[in-house]
């Protein structure tokens, strides 16, 4: 199969010009998918925080303090090895998503600084800083939906396309929602895991939506991922997909039923439920847009540095990789199962 694709695009599979792009974008793909996995949860919480009550607020964000700088690592991370190792996608996406990528940088200055200064500002004060926070959220929530909405339409506009992209910017807030309503009934017992579990039904449903939408207009509006997907050879790994993902739908809705009768209990599972969905709509995502960069315009190889900045860029990854993957392993490792209080402090002695 390498060898295959290194024949379509006119180079060797042992090339350096072949496999280090290919390799730079596996990179890419894993820190993708990291930062919406590991900051997923965090802006999540950060959503359903603006329709919680005023009392529970404060604990919400108190729980994101433990991981609030190793969540921000992944975006600039990624943008970061984005723009060093395809430079070339930049000059074909930025014009076009301008919107989306605004609102995002907006959001994202608006969680840092909110989440901070909570802490810093006086009493009376400190609701206006976590609603400022909750709103950033929703901001960085509401332009990825908005931006992979965009891109699947192949930047296409008029006024469907627009009204569709607000629909995929409310399910995108909608699915960050659940996954944070998901972390929270894991963490929390009380009033907060029972309120959880309530959003978490709320946003299921959109967040179906929504997964049906972006595959249904991804595929109908590109002939080339359509026929990736329809080729007969395929049909058995799409109706495992498929079949996976409406399982995956029906299990969380049935545990969110189970536990409004059982809230004082436990569970891991609808947070491991969610986080299986949003793997399999990235993994089917990322298999629709490959090789391209921008869909049906730039593939991977057009958008690559030069081989030298590729091989420089690779380098610094195999050396920062292992440091980043043991920092993170030390950070986000209790991040599963009941938060626990702190140890008093001991005084003996």
């Amino acid at each position: 199969m390498i060898d295959s694709l290194a024949a379509l695009v006119g180079l060797g599979a042992q090339d350096p010009a072949f496999w280090m792009p290919l390799a730079l974008m596996v990179i890419f793909f894993a820190v993708l998918v990291a930062g919406v996995l590991l900051d997923g949860f965090d802006i999540g919480v950060g959503c359903v925080s603006l329709v919680a009550p005023t009392a529970l607020r404060p604990r919400m964000l108190s729980l994101l303090s433990p991981w609030r700088d190793a969540n921000e690592f992944w975006l600039f991370l990624g943008i970061g090895l984005l723009a060093a190792a395809f430079p070339y996608a930049w000059s074909q996406t930025l014009g076009r998503l301008y919107l989306p990528l605004s609102l995002l940088g907006l959001g994202t200055l608006l969680r840092s600084v909110c989440f901070e200064w909570r802490f810093r500002a006086p009493v009376e004060q400190q609701g206006r800083w976590q609603f400022g926070f909750g709103a950033g959220a929703v901001l960085v929530a509401f332009s990825h939906g908005y931006l992979l909405a965009r891109v699947a339409v192949a930047y296409q506009v008029g006024a469907g396309y627009t009204g569709f992209a607000v629909l995929m910017g409310i399910c995108a807030v909608a699915v960050y929602g659940l996954l944070g309503a998901a972390w929270l009934m894991m963490r929390e017992a009380g009033e907060l895991r029972v309120r959880a579990v309530g959003w978490a039904r709320r946003t299921l449903r959109w967040s179906a939506v929504g997964a049906v939408g972006i595959s249904v207009v991804l595929d109908f509006s590109n002939a080339g991922v359509f026929l990736k997907w329809g080729d007969g050879d395929h049909w058995l790994a799409v109706g495992l997909v498929w079949g996976a993902l409406l399982l995956c739908f029906v299990l969380t809705e049935m545990t969110l039923q189970r536990m409004i009768a059982h809230s004082y209990r436990a569970s891991a599972l609808p947070y491991a439920l969610v986080l299986v969905i949003v793997l399999l709509l990235l993994g089917g995502l990322a298999y629709s847009f490959f090789p391209y960069v921008v869909l049906d315009e730039v593939t991977l190889w057009d958008a690559a540095a030069p081989v030298a900045t590729l091989r420089l860029v690779l380098s610094a990854t195999v050396i920062a990789f292992p440091v980043a993957l043991i920092f993170n392993l030390w950070v986000y490792w209790r991040m599963l199962g009941r938060s626990r209080p702190p140890s008093p402090p001991d005084f003996r002695g």
